[in-house]
């Protein structure tokens, strides 16, 4: 059953729903969002088990599709385009391929329909192992958080999950659910493989990113026959901070073409 996503809203006009990635939020969006809502009504939708959102068990492909799709008929949205990035790009694909007549096109950040290697199993269990709620501040946990990780891991980016409630500390991400799911995140579903979505799609990658390979591009294609391409420069998987200037103007582009006007 669809659970009912905590989402904000700003702007007006056509509507567009961007969705967050894996230990995101749909906050993480905002600057993008304040830019596109000049001419258009944005949805930033915090995903189930992240942010402000209900907590569940499972959290497939299709479920989340799910999640959005009764997003849209609550708000009563007509064919908006959806924007996705990492998991939430393979969200927006499986919202395309199981319900394409309830968006009027999709465009992908630095994702592919395919299975990658689980990178981010590590970080759950550090997250968990932590004694979040006994802690005196934010730094400790920070600093804890580090000491249990690669120099490599997005610490910063994983602490925006802790919240303060009551003079404790906890985390917002469902981290049991997220962990136990870890291999459905990491892959896209084999049922979706045999559907098409013949509507305008975009999939934007970081040219310093290894999560869309020049391999990737037959199976977009496959599942996305009218899939454009746009590779950004000293941009990496985090495109939207790396390169906000770049994604904005490819996105803006994209929209004001109804879809249709895609970088090849």
């Amino acid at each position: 059953m669809p659970l009912a996503l905590a989402f904000e809203a700003l702007g007006s006009g056509p509507p567009v729903v961007i969705l967050h990635g894996l230990f995101g939020a749909g906050r993480n969006w905002m600057r993008v969002a304040e830019t596109l809502a000049a001419d258009h009504r944005v949805y930033l939708p915090d995903a189930r088990n992240h942010g402000a959102s209900p907590w569940a068990e499972s959290m497939s492909y299709v479920e989340m599709a799910g999640d959005v799709l009764a997003l849209v008929e609550q708000e009563q949205l007509q064919r908006p385009f959806v924007i996705g990035h990492s998991m939430g790009g393979k969200t927006a694909m499986a919202l395309a391929l199981s319900h394409p007549q309830a968006i009027g096109g999709i465009a992908v950040i630095d994702i592919a329909p395919e299975s990658y290697t689980d990178q981010f199993s590590s970080y759950v269990s550090a997250m968990r192992s932590l004694d979040v709620a006994g802690a005196a501040s934010r730094r400790e946990i920070h600093q804890a958080l580090a000491d249990s990780l690669s120099a490599e891991a997005p610490v910063d980016f994983l602490m925006q999950n802790l919240r303060r409630q009551n003079d404790r500390f906890d985390w917002r991400l469902n981290l049991l659910a997220t962990g136990l799911c870890m291999r459905e995140l990491c892959g896209f579903p084999e049922t979706l493989h045999e559907a098409r979505y013949a509507g305008p799609a975009l999939f934007v990658h970081g040219a310093e990113s290894d999560y869309v390979r020049p391999a990737s591009f037959a199976g977009i294609r496959a599942l996305f026959p009218r899939a454009g391409t746009e590779s950004i420069a000293d941009a990496g998987h985090w495109i939207h901070a790396d390169q906000p200037a770049a994604l904005l103007c490819g996105l803006r582009n994209w929209l004001a073409g109804g879809g249709t006007a895609v970088p090849q």
